[in-house]
């Protein structure tokens, strides 16, 4: 079979094609050059690109077999996500890459700004010699206003209580006793502002944050204190800012991020007390390395149709290890399920019983799904549109969890209603120390039957001589019989029989044998990995 290709966009680490592995045919393309872009995602299995290449409803129109793209950074401002959410493409980054150097560069700006670093050496560059210009401030027994205690909120507190700082913090959404067991003292943002000889700022930018440091901010702060934003441009108000550096209302200022980048027209650059750097947050090499290599791992989990705890357009995040033998499960049981169904279905229900259900086990609903659809609809169905499949058809979905299992260790189940008013169900579970796969129960029949590539189901009136009827319709097609169980609630009701069988069987087979038999249920379902 050919390799899947992965198209690279634009520079990224040797670790990141290193990390791809031998598996895919990767090619590289100029992501600028939008002709030879959209030519060349018309073969291409994933993308990975950095901040410049553009993957918009055009591009994702032009790749009919993309199943991914890979941002190797943080933000997404140059992928439409609605656009590939509905296309059924995963949508992937790298949101812990760069944590570390932001941070460290937060701390280089504090440093910076106390210390008067950059204009000491602009001066002495210019051929001047003044010390006492440039007299500043220790971080010593100082106090810095942490505004968004995150991962690099918390990496920024364990470096400055490393210089002696009192850090204090405002984050709505962070509990005492986080903030205990990092030694900070959470305050209102109003309290921060005014008891903060240093702030800095580690947001998401959403409606509710832009322009959040404003004049009314401002009025509270020090006249002696800094502030610094490497997190998102807007979260400062610029003209706010230029005001109170202007007019000395604050004592200096870093900002890493602007509104419009380059801010080549900002008058923030005529101003001595601000430092600026041109967004190098993730500049380092290892954050880039990180990055690459971070996505990359990720494209081989998509194209080997597994969730991706960092794909951005997928319910689900991390994956117990308990959870995981499951997903590919309930997949399974989700295309048996679409196999029985002879009407339109309009509403599912995804059953977790037994100990995993302590655990998230919401990627077990999308597994499901992405099994029933796969089977139902005519396009590439993935884990990340067969929600809105769902939703665009009208059925309704839940996920129901019990902790409790009578018979099994942890039971999968699917049952649904169809539109003819008829329902259907099956269960799966994990049996024996190599977990293996088996159907349990199907329309309230116990069975036990391992997962084969082609399974035949059939219901029918139990009769002495049934087995040989359709054993020989079989036979005399060349179709072998690998398994057989039947299954039934009582002599001489219905019975359900589940064949395992080496083969497809041919067109007309299934129902010369449903009249032989005289069946009420006769279905060929074929298991895709």
């Amino acid at each position: 079979m050919a390799k899947p290709i992965v198209l690279i966009a634009e520079e990224l680490s040797p670790a990141t094609v290193e990390a791809l592995g031998p598996d895919f045919d990767v090619r590289n393309v100029d992501g600028t050059d939008r002709p030879a872009l959209l030519s060349a995602l018309s073969e291409a299995d994933a993308i990975l690109i950095r901040s410049a290449t553009k993957v918009d409803e055009e591009a994702i129109a032009a790749a009919p077999r993309l199943k991914v793209i890979a941002r190797a950074g943080v933000g997404l401002d140059n992928v439409d996500i609605k656009a590939a959410t509905t296309a059924g493409v995963m949508v992937v980054n790298a949101p812990t890459s760069n944590i570390i150097s932001a941070a460290e560069l937060t701390v280089g700006h504090i440093i910076s700004l106390s210390r008067f670093i950059p204009a000491a050496h602009a001066s002495l560059a210019a051929g001047t010699w003044k010390r006492s210009k440039y007299t500043g401030v220790e971080l010593y027994e100082k106090t810095v206003g942490i505004i968004g205690l995150g991962r690099i909120g918390a990496l920024i507190t364990a470096r400055l209580q490393a210089f002696g700082m009192n850090v204090v913090a405002y984050d709505p959404y962070v509990t005492s006793a986080r903030a205990q067991q990092l030694g900070v003292t959470l305050l209102t943002l109003d309290e921060l502002l005014a008891q903060s000889d240093f702030i800095t700022i580690h947001m998401p930018k959403t409606p509710e944050t832009t322009g959040m440091i404003s004049t009314e901010q401002f009025a509270l702060m020090k006249p002696t204190a800094f502030i610094v934003n490497v997190a998102r441009g807007g979260l400062i108000d610029e003209d706010a800012l230029y005001a109170a550096l202007k007019s000395q209302r604050i004592a200096g200022a870093g900002l890493d991020v602007f509104v419009s980048e380059p801010p080549l027209e900002s008058p923030l650059l005529s101003l001595e007390n601000i430092i600026l750097t041109p967004h190098l947050g993730a500049s380092t090499d290892e954050a880039q390395e990180k990055a690459g290599v971070s996505v990359a791992k990720s494209v081989r989990l998509a194209l080997g149709g597994e969730l991706v705890p960092d794909a951005v357009n997928v319910a689900g995040g991390v994956i117990d290890p308990s959870v995981r033998p499951g997903i590919a499960l309930v997949e399974k049981l989700g295309q048996v399920f679409s196999g029985l169904a002879d009407s339109p279905v309009t509403s599912i229900d995804v059953e977790v019983r037994g100990e995993i259900a302590e655990f998230d086990v919401s990627v077990l609903k999308l597994a499901a799904l992405k099994g029933i659809f796969s089977g139902i609809v005519s396009e590439s169905v993935s884990y990340v549109n067969a929600p809105l499949l769902a939703e665009q058809r009208g059925v309704t979905v839940r996920l129901i969890t019990e902790t409790e299992s009578e018979e099994y260790r942890n039971l999968l189940s699917i049952r649904g209603a169809l539109a003819d008013g008829s329902q259907i169900s099956v269960s799966g579970t994990l049996t024996g120390t190599k977990q293996i796969e088996k159907i349990v129960e199907i329309n309230g029949y116990d069975v036990e039957v391992p997962f084969a590539d082609h399974l035949i189901v059939m219901v029918y009136t139990d009769r002495p001589g049934i087995v040989a009827v359709y054993g020989k319709e079989f036979g005399e097609a060349s179709i072998n019989i690998a398994g057989m169980q039947i299954a039934r609630k009582e002599a001489g009701g219905a019975a359900l029989s589940v064949l395992t069988v080496d083969s497809p069987a041919p067109e007309g087979l299934l129902e010369k044998v449903r009249i032989a038999i005289d069946a009420d249920l006769m279905r060929e379902i074929d298991i895709v990995e």
